[in-house]
């Protein structure tokens, strides 16, 4: 019979894994609580990482309809329940991982896919969506920037030229000039 307290769990879990966008399986023996709190805090606000037990877990993901933590789900395990940016947070725990070999990532979810280790380790590496969005508004302003700037030349060049209108007056009578000398030429 389950307890009020793990049906509490339980339905918890399982909003944390219907609300979040990604979702990263990872095993933390051997971490201190200073290093839980520094990792905590590398993940920033859009991401809860919360140590978990099991079968509770195994529970909550399948009413979630998850079934990529089928089979992971033992030892000390806690999950990062991503919200923003699943990049960002992914390359937070990548990092964390190098510098602290006790976190293991066992596996993830991103947007209902699973991933293996090697899948978060994939999605870490891909750019922030800030910087992707910067690229595009990049790629986005470089051809209204040249018209601007092809607009400001035709500009100056139609002020130059008004300026030296007698000039321009001058080389079509030297132009027609040319060829009536080479057609002299030819006879």
């Amino acid at each position: 019979m389950a307890t009020p307290t793990k049906v509490t769990a339980v339905e918890e879990i399982t909003t944390d894994f219907k609300e979040s966008t990604a979702a990263v399986l990872t095993e933390y023996r051997g971490l201190t609580v200073a290093q839980l709190k520094e990792l905590r805090r590398s993940l920033g606000q859009d991401t809860k990482y919360s140590v978990v037990k099991n079968t509770l877990t195994g529970i909550a993901a399948k009413e979630a309809g998850i079934d990529a933590f089928d089979g992971q789900l033992a030892g000390p395990t806690a999950i990062a329940f991503i919200k923003g940016d699943a990049v960002a947070a992914a390359k937070s725990l990548t990092d964390f991982a190098k510098t602290n070999p006790q976190l293991i990532i066992k596996t993830g979810v991103f947007e209902g896919n699973a991933l293996d280790a090697s899948g978060v380790a994939a999605l870490a590496a891909l750019e922030s969506r800030e910087l992707q969005l910067a690229r595009v508004a990049g790629v986005l302003k470089a051809p209204m920037s040249m018209l601007a700037r092809s607009v400001d030349a035709l500009r100056v060049k139609l002020e130059e030229g008004s300026d030296s209108a007698p000039a321009a007056e001058e080389a079509p009578a030297a132009a027609e000039e040319a060829p009536a000398a080479e057609a002299a030429t030819e006879e």
